[in-house]
């Protein structure tokens, strides 16, 4: 067996080491090490080979999962996936919820109701819900826990829960090019430009934001506009 010389010159084996090596730190420190190194190396594979892809089976349950594009492990919720188009080299983090249409409609094929385009980053916890349609352009990055949703409930009869009370429905749309920060809440009827910026924390509520902007509060407002020939100004 080979070894090593040891401190007096004794041949010590390998395995002599190791329980060495063991003793002096602590078994149970040993042991917890090697735990945790194993379960990090086997919940690396799971996200790897968790992940949806293009060639993943569920990817086919969607109207369309563009080329280079991922769903990350572990999702949240997907739902109505043949109502969901997802474009080319695109990227939804963990945690993400991707709801399209009600539980009616399973099954049924059907105009879009969720679009997200090219080359969009969707941070971790991503929540999408659309009921009648929202779209999302092409090389938009989010924040993590962004939530963007085309329908709120009613709450004008006073005698009845607002969970239980009819919806509302009114389409929502981000244009290509924008940015929206941590934990922005996108609510029905609001129409994003291109190259906007919504600020973290922001709740934009059936806002017609324009193009080159930057929108931020509660409820969001208009805080900074590009203007050609002046740059980057404050509303007056």
């Amino acid at each position: 067996m080979s070894g090593r010389v040891g401190v007096r010159g004794a041949k010590v084996s390998t395995p002599a080491v190791i329980v060495r090596a063991v003793a002096a730190s602590g078994f149970g420190d040993y042991c917890a090490r090697v735990a945790g190194d194993v379960v990090q190396a086997g919940w690396n594979r799971v996200v790897r080979y968790g992940a949806i892809g293009p060639q993943h089976r569920h990817a086919r349950r969607f109207a369309r999962f563009g080329p280079g594009s991922m769903i990350a492990f572990p999702p949240t919720v997907l739902f109505g996936e043949e109502r969901i188009e997802i474009g080319a080299a695109t990227t939804i983090g963990p945690l993400a919820t991707l709801s399209a249409g009600f539980p009616s409609q399973i099954g049924i094929d059907g105009d879009p109701v969720i679009t997200i385009g090219d080359r969009t980053m969707l941070g971790k916890g991503i929540g999408i819900v659309g009921h009648e349609r929202i779209e999302i352009g092409d090389d938009i990055w989010t924040g993590h826990y962004v939530y963007v949703t085309d329908q709120n409930h009613g709450y004008e009869d006073l005698d009845l829960p607002i969970g239980t009370q009819l919806w509302k429905n009114d389409p929502v749309s981000i244009g290509s090019g924008s940015w929206l920060g941590h934990g922005a809440v996108v609510l029905p009827g609001t129409r994003i430009g291109r190259h906007v910026v919504v600020a973290a924390g922001a709740v934009v509520a059936g806002l017609d934001v324009p193009d080159r902007s930057v929108v931020a509060g509660v409820p969001a407002r208009v805080i900074k506009r590009y203007v050609e020939g002046e740059g980057w100004v404050s509303p007056t």
